[in-house]
């Protein structure tokens, strides 16, 4: 699943530092000294749009030669590598890159061949449990960084680590190393990171009354600016998402959730222990109302939510029939390559709409503002459930090469960032802040992140149970509170084992 929220604002001690117990945010710039001070050469404590651009272009990288050091060129070997592509929404650019990116490895370890599978991200992850289970799994997967967890409790994945590809742990956010523990120990490394943003048409702003320039600052303001443009306008406000088992859904809502005070487990706080269930307290119904009051009382967002992934609102915001949604700055990309295609009136109507085009915060609540830290880490599985001979040589030259600041910062070109923090200072990094707009806002919403629960029982929750219990309240098929305690009670349940 996809990632990536908000802009600027007090960065979070326990999110950025990354201690054992870490998960939340609440923000203190002190705490984030000793980032400063990493290998990467980034101060994180002033992680603002401003100090990122300063940064970007700093650093030259040699991407042979560090790999050269992990794993020598002339290594003979061969590959199987799964992984969610380019697809045909992707924009061209991610495509060119791709494609580049393959060039680049074949070139790098020309001994080296590689069988890879470009597979959909809706069908991804059950296709490599059946996979891992009948002992026919790639050598190498990059995952979403909420899927990774499953695996490793399974037993399914090789223990790897930075160190084991040549980087060193400070190279990392310590959210994204996080996700890739389990019970003390790495199984994978992190490839990219992301938060996403608020979007919103100034046009339909101001069509609806409300100033252009200015997004709703809390989630309350939204479901009004919500209404405000469906009644003004009859163009629906908000892009709500809400299909059941899509990534989509738990990106866009958990935010909502975590702003009014709401969790899955505890992964807000300090020192998240997941063995708590708050899927039913007072902040989670009062996202869930929230929901309900734009889908059902005002009807301001579309019918289609119950269905819909981030895809479903591409083409109602290019066509100026939606006014804000959330999303990576990968949707200016998408925008551009849209009205490219586009013809005739439609072509004048999607020039319109991307001109009007504005980033900014994802609203805050009466808790918090918060977003998912998201982004993707690539693992080797086990030998044992290995489709043939797991060639650990030819995996750690992949993963080197793929984590590196050159590649992991080129492959999240479009939407999302390196996970390696040097990407952040290369020549790349200036040219994607300087053809990307609005890309220096959700990058700097990173410290603002929360992760998802790092336990195996995870992609069930966010993929199935909190899209669920959604769905009960905009279906009206349960009450705000009965839907939230039937989710917990199946939170209860799974964790359990039951």
């Amino acid at each position: 699943m996809p990632l990536f929220d908000d802009a600027r604002f007090l960065m979070d001690r326990r999110q950025l530092l990354g201690t054992a117990a870490a998960a939340g945010f609440a923000g203190s710039l002190p705490g984030m000294a000793r980032a400063a001070a990493s290998p990467s050469g980034l101060d994180t404590s002033n992680w603002t749009p401003e100090y990122i651009g300063g940064i970007a272009g700093t650093l030259d990288v040699d991407t042979t030669a560090e790999c050269a050091k992990v794993v020598p060129l002339s290594t003979k070997g061969h590959l199987t590598y799964w992984y969610v592509g380019p697809n045909q929404a992707s924009p061209d650019i991610d495509h060119k890159i791709d494609a580049e990116f393959w060039v680049a490895f074949a070139k790098t370890y020309p001994n080296i061949t590689v069988e890879r599978q470009n597979l959909d991200y809706n069908q991804m992850l059950n296709k490599v449990r059946t996979a891992a289970l009948g002992n026919a799994a790639p050598m190498v997967a990059k995952f979403p960084i909420l899927w990774g967890v499953e695996f490793a409790a399974k037993g399914q994945l090789s223990q790897l680590k930075p160190e084991d590809v040549g980087y060193p742990v400070d190279e990392f956010w310590p959210g994204a190393l996080k996700s890739v523990m389990w019970k003390g120990k790495s199984y994978g490394v992190p490839t990219n990171n992301e938060t996403m943003g608020l979007i919103w048409n100034a046009a339909l702003f101001q069509a609806a009354g409300l100033d252009p320039e200015k997004p709703p600052a809390t989630w309350d303001d939204l479901v009004v600016y919500s209404k405000q443009i469906k009644d003004k306008t009859g163009k629906n406000g908000y892009g709500m998402v809400a299909r059941t088992n899509a990534g989509n859904t738990p990106f866009r809502f958990m935010p909502q959730l975590w702003a009014y005070g709401g969790e899955a487990f505890d992964e807000a706080e300090a020192n998240p222990t997941y063995k708590t269930v708050n899927l039913n307290n007072s902040g989670s119904k009062a996202a869930l109302q929230a929901s309900y009051d734009m889908y059902v009382r005002d009807r301001s967002v579309p019918m289609s939510a119950l269905t819909n992934t981030q895809n479903e609102n591409q083409d109602p915001f290019i066509s100026g029939q939606l006014g804000m949604m959330i999303s990576h700055p990968l949707e200016y990309s998408v925008m551009l390559d849209r009205t490219a295609k586009a013809t005739g009136d439609d072509k004048k109507i999607a020039e319109g709409v991307v001109a009007n085009m504005r980033y900014g915060l994802v609203p805050k609540g009466p808790a918090r503002r918060a977003v998912v830290f998201g982004g993707s880490n690539v693992h080797i599985f086990d030998p044992k459930v290995v489709d043939g001979k797991l060639d650990m040589e030819a995996a750690r030259a992949f993963v080197a090469f793929s984590t590196g600041p050159e590649w992991s910062t080129k492959l999240a070109w479009t939407n999302s960032n390196p996970g390696n923090l040097r990407g952040f200072r290369t020549k790349w990094m200036k040219e994607r802040l300087a053809t990307i707009k609005f890309l220096n806002v959700t990058t700097s919403m990173l410290p603002s992140g929360i992760p998802f629960p790092v336990i195996p029982e995870t992609s069930e929750v966010m993929n199935i149970i909190v899209p669920d219990m959604l769905q009960n309240v905009l279906t009206k098929k349960m009450t705000v509170s009965a839907a939230a305690d039937d989710a917990a009670k199946k939170a209860k349940v799974l964790l359990s084992g039951l």
